[in-house]
């Protein structure tokens, strides 16, 4: 339910309670007026209206009204007073505190305590009473008359008509009434209060709680929301939510990056102390006259040579990795038959490799036309990497690596296996990461950069695809690379 529809029906909801509280006060105002719980149906009747009075009521006060200023003594003709009665109004006439007619049996002690005494003001401002009486256990409502007899007698006439006996009880109760109904108005008032509150105002502070948990730093917490919810206060809700969600994730990989960062700094340093020790022992070496010899120069020359070298494959390596780290490397793919390349790039380094004294072989179950889209340069990279890094960890006389190609349903799957030392189960998890070595020493020699592998992920992540690899210990290691296969 949107906030505008919500916010409406709260204030029609406190109009019609309004209205109907006014209506059901008129009406407790009317009946314990009138006694009469049928004045709804007679609302257009104007005498009704403005004297409060039944048109019977009316007839016969007006009756014994003008025989009380013409010949009050006629009023006590008890023949005269009947012929005046209609039907549902009873009349009472009574002189000196005597009733002397009365249209039902009626004691003297019901005189003395129901029916009120003589008013001598009332017959000087020519005004008459109204109000309610019990008498034997029935209400009536009655208009009260009072005048002088011509001998100045106190007389008093009674115009009576029997109403609902919850009108006596309504009338005495009414004061409490009244109270109640505003009571009453007052709560409901406070329970839509309530209602709204908690539906508008506790989201806004709770809202206005994350915001100062987050102002002090910390995101690290869930804001509830509805997720189907069309009300505004759940959409800003939510989107609050979204905006600390992706606050958390940038502040975590700023953690990340950092983290990284401290670890970046580490490797370069040790992996640049290294060779840069080396060089300047050989340098001092030479300064100090120890390469005495020709033979010695060479063989200082060629280490700082080689030193420096190495210094630059990982400048140039962790130059690389930073860049495809941030994705700012351009790549140019293009659609490849995969048989093709790799057959290509295995006569290719083969020369190379017989040379190192290391056979390379390439096996493939596809079929000749398998396409797939790549950076053939960084495609190459990637082989080259995981190849120098086997050649690496070869400990057997017989140094051999196979290129093999294999396809499921939509992907071809790259394998480069070796017949090296291995690599231990704990440490698989982890080759792919940068600067990670299995060995500890980090020797450069056999070790390497640590990015080797970490570049290789880089790429093939960029291809859309996935690496992984497999081991046993002393035996045999295999890179595994998925890329995904076009139809051309």
């Amino acid at each position: 339910m949107s906030l505008k529809l919500r916010f409406l029906l709260t204030y029609l909801s406190m109009v019609l309670v309004f209205v109907l509280l006014l209506l059901l006060f008129g009406f407790l105002v009317f009946f314990s007026i009138t006694g009469d719980a049928n004045f709804l149906q007679k609302t257009y009747s104007n005498a009704y209206v403005y004297k409060l009075l039944t048109p019977e009521e009316e007839t016969t006060f007006l009756n014994v009204k003008l025989l009380s200023q013409e010949d009050p003594n006629q009023l006590l003709n008890q023949q005269i007073i009947k012929s005046y009665e209609q039907e549902g109004i009873d009349v009472i006439v009574r002189k000196n505190e005597e009733v002397t007619y009365s249209s039902f049996s009626i004691d003297q002690r019901t005189v003395d305590k129901e029916l009120p005494h003589f008013n001598e003001k009332s017959t000087k401002s020519a005004t008459y009473e109204q109000d309610i009486i019990r008498i034997k256990n029935k209400f009536y409502s009655y208009i009260k008359l009072d005048f002088f007899f011509p001998n100045r007698d106190e007389g008093t006439v009674f115009v009576l008509r029997s109403i609902s006996p919850y009108v006596g009880i309504v009338h005495k109760v009414f004061p409490f009434l009244f109270i109640f109904l505003l009571l009453l108005f007052v709560v409901i008032i406070g329970f839509v209060n309530y209602v709204v509150s908690r539906s508008v105002i506790k989201p806004i502070y709770r809202l206005k709680r994350a915001a100062e948990r987050i102002r002090q730093g910390d995101v690290h917490f869930s804001i509830p929301y509805k997720y189907n919810s069309k009300d505004e206060i759940n959409e800003l809700t939510n989107s609050f939510e979204e905006m600390r969600k992706k606050l958390q994730s940038s502040i975590d990989l700023q953690v990340h990056y950092e983290e990284n960062r401290k670890q970046l700094l580490s490797s370069i340093s040790h992996d640049l102390k290294t060779p840069i020790t080396s060089i300047i022992g050989y340098v001092e070496g030479i300064q100090d006259g120890v390469a005495n010899t020709p033979e010695k120069l060479e063989k200082y020359l060629s280490t700082i040579s080689t030193k420096a070298k190495d210094m630059n494959s990982l400048i140039d390596e962790l130059f690389l990795f930073s860049k495809l780290d941030l994705h700012e490397v351009p790549f140019h793919f293009e659609t490849v038959n995969i048989n093709d390349f790799m057959e290509n790039l295995n006569q290719e380094l083969q020369f190379e490799l017989e040379e190192k004294g290391v056979l390379l072989r390439f096996y493939t179950t596809l079929s000749k036309r398998a396409y797939v889209k790549v950076d053939t340069d960084k495609l190459r990279r990637v082989i080259m990497n995981l190849i120098t890094n086997s050649i690496k960890f070869m400990d057997k006389e017989d140094k051999r690596i196979e290129l093999v190609l294999s396809e499921n349903e939509s992907e071809v799957i790259v394998r480069i296996v070796d017949n090296g030392c291995g690599i231990e189960p704990r440490a698989l998890p982890y080759i792919f990461n940068k600067f990670y070595r299995a060995e500890e020493s980090r020797n450069t020699q056999t070790g390497g950069s640590g990015l080797g592998l970490a570049i290789a992920k880089q790429i093939i992540d960029s291809h859309g695809g996935s690496i992984w690899a497999t081991s046993t210990l002393h035996k045999e290691t295999s890179i595994y690379f998925s890329l995904r296969k076009i139809t051309k």
